[in-house]
């Protein structure tokens, strides 16, 4: 948290957590304005969450849901009139601080001229200055529209996200021209290993271990843009960010993520970290997981999957199989009743591993329920209510109860890339599923979770795509085609034990595609040397690697012409009912 006084009532900051509010107190403040939607980010404090501490501890709490970058007239009005009814001093937070200072300047236009509004917020650290003609407007000093940035700096490559594929395609890129202009668009300072977040609910890793500053991964050459995405202009070949501003590129590679839509499933968000509700897609909660595992001695263990996509779709039963490993090892397994409840018709979409898996989940006596899909959870009543599609495909619901339940969210497409122009009808950046090319507009490349294209939602996968993004970029850069082919890859290390990992390996249409020989890894085989690969060498192939452009059996396959457009089978489908075993 980091507070910055705009005024003698007012004061503004990032995002606070609940042990923040203690602090909070002990400053002096009376009063919180939440300028910030909820569900922003992943672990975000929602604003429930946020209103009942605020009342416990005695803090006025009022919740103005803001868009970033789309701070509406009625938005000021309402920040305007709680803000003059609040006690003071008074807190306004949202992700950065940016919104909360751009409502106090629209609401003091009238009141404080434009220089000293701008100057006002430069001092605490906030540039505003895209908001000048709006101000101007407010105060009628003008009449002229906002500006329109057209004499703005023209980047060779604007990136936005840094997660992993974002840092891993600015490594590619400037390890083919490390001359380029390029700038990364990214509100976070904190970036994260979520691969390691399964070895964290299995006691492997610290949850520290998977994190890191996003100073230290970000280029050196690279200009860091610290904001939130508001729209996207591909006709004028720009990003618009929070407070209006205007990034120009030549070419742009977008790798936004996707949403982990917990408010999907009723009552999950207010039931998580408590009453033996968790989650390993959750950075505070993957520790959580291992304490849950750790204390349960005996009662009922239930896991679940919800419908395609999902990042890392083996992700929620190996938290199944890593929590029966231990519970094994530590002489409980028979006196905990273990269910994996998923949405899909089959334990996993690649039929080639299937029989692998198949003999753990008899290992441990767990219960396989397919085309069950979590709906809701009462924490306090430890009840989990399905949603059951039978043979015939009747639809009934059914209630469980539970000692300790691991639940994988559904997931979606950001929320801000949804009404943008360069997105398909769910809201993921529509792509060549080959080149990475955007399908209407060639300057424009996509890759990571959020893009269009039928692969595996995993970190793996950004380890093949970056390559092919960074050779297309630059072939475009220099007026050429692109050629640069993605095949689908991606990677699922399935850990079935401690010590153990099976690797799936496979690209579109589920079609097997081991990076190493058979006689090195079977990956349709638990190996101790997969789980090395897992433990020891992917993170360093992860952070030391892949971010600094360093494509170790990751070359891309270079044709010599344009790709034929035809349209590819899913990489791992988990719909096919005929593919159980």
């Amino acid at each position: 948290m980091d507070i910055k006084k705009i005024s003698p009532n007012l004061s503004v900051s990032d995002q606070i957590k609940l042990t923040d509010f203690n602090a909070l107190k002990s400053q002096g403040f009376q009063s919180i304005i939440n300028v910030r939607p909820d569900a922003e980010d992943d672990g975000q404090l929602s604003s429930k969450e946020t209103q009942e501490m605020a009342i416990e501890m005695g803090f006025d709490y009022v919740h103005i849901p803001v868009v970033s970058g789309n701070v509406t007239d009625k938005n000021v009005a309402d920040f305007k009139e709680k803000l003059s009814e609040m006690t003071g001093p008074v807190l306004s937070f949202c992700r950065t601080g940016t919104r909360a200072v751009t409502l106090w300047a629209l609401a003091e236009s009238g009141h404080l001229s434009t220089a000293a509004i701008l100057d006002t917020a430069n001092e605490a650290g906030y540039d505003i200055s895209s908001l000048a003609d709006r101000l101007d407007l407010a105060n009628k000093k003008l009449s002229k529209p906002q500006r329109t940035f057209d004499n703005a700096h023209i980047y060779d490559v604007v990136i936005v996200g840094a997660g992993a594929g974002g840092l891993a395609a600015a490594g590619s890129l400037l390890k083919r021209d490390s001359g380029l202009d390029i700038a990364i668009i990214e509100p976070r300072d904190t970036h994260y290993y979520q691969p390691g977040w399964t070895l964290v609910g299995g006691g492997v890793f610290s949850r520290n271990q998977t994190k890191r500053p996003m100073k230290s991964l970000m280029p050196k050459s690279v200009k860091w843009i610290k904001a939130a995405v508001a729209n996207f202009h591909p006709e004028a070949n720009s990003v618009i960010i929070e407070g209006g501003e205007e990034i120009k590129y030549q070419a742009l590679v977008v790798s936004p993520g996707l949403k982990l839509d917990w408010d999907q499933v009723d009552g999950l968000r207010e039931s998580l970290g408590r009453n033996g509700v968790t989650s390993n897609y959750r950075f505070d909660l993957a520790s959580y997981t291992w304490d849950l595992v750790k204390s349960l001695k005996a009662g009922k263990a239930l896991f679940t999957q919800p419908p395609m996509p999902i990042k890392c779709a083996g992700a929620p039963q190996k938290a199944m199989y890593l929590s029966c490993d231990h519970w094994k090892r530590t002489n409980r397994l028979n006196d905990i009743d273990v269910h994996f409840h998923t949405a899909g018709g089959v334990l996993f979409g690649v039929a080639d591993y299937v029989p692998a898996l198949e003999k753990y989940i008899k290992r441990y006596n767990a219960k396989t329920h397919f085309l069950e899909n979590l709906i809701a959870i009462d924490g306090d009543a430890k009840k989990a209510t399905f949603s059951v599609t039978d043979a015939d495909g009747n639809v009934t619901e059914d209630v469980r109860s539970f000692d300790m339940i691991h639940v994988c969210p559904p997931q979606t497409a950001q929320d801000f890339m949804k009404s943008s122009p360069i997105v398909n009808d769910d809201g993921w950046v529509e792509v060549n599923n080959e080149t990475l090319q955007h399908v209407k507009y060639g300057n424009i490349f996509g890759l990571g979770d959020g893009i269009s294209a039928p692969n595996a939602k995993t970190a793996a996968a950004v380890r093949k795509q970056a390559p092919v993004v960074a050779h297309n970029v630059i072939s475009l850069l220099n007026n050429k085609q692109s050629v640069a082919v993605y095949e689908g890859y991606g990677s699922c290390p399935l850990t079935v034990e401690k010590g153990k990992v099976v690797l799936a390996e496979f690209g579109y249409g589920g079609v097997l595609q081991p990076t190493v020989p058979k006689w090195i890894i079977n990956g349709t085989k638990a190996t101790g040397l997969a789980w090395f690969l897992k433990e020891k060498l992917m993170p360093t192939l992860y952070f030391d690697l892949m971010f600094r452009g360093y494509e170790w059996l990751a070359k891309p396959d270079i044709l010599t012409h344009s790709p034929i457009l035809h349209e590819v089978d899913k990489a791992c489908d988990f719909e096919d009912a005929e593919k159980r075993v």
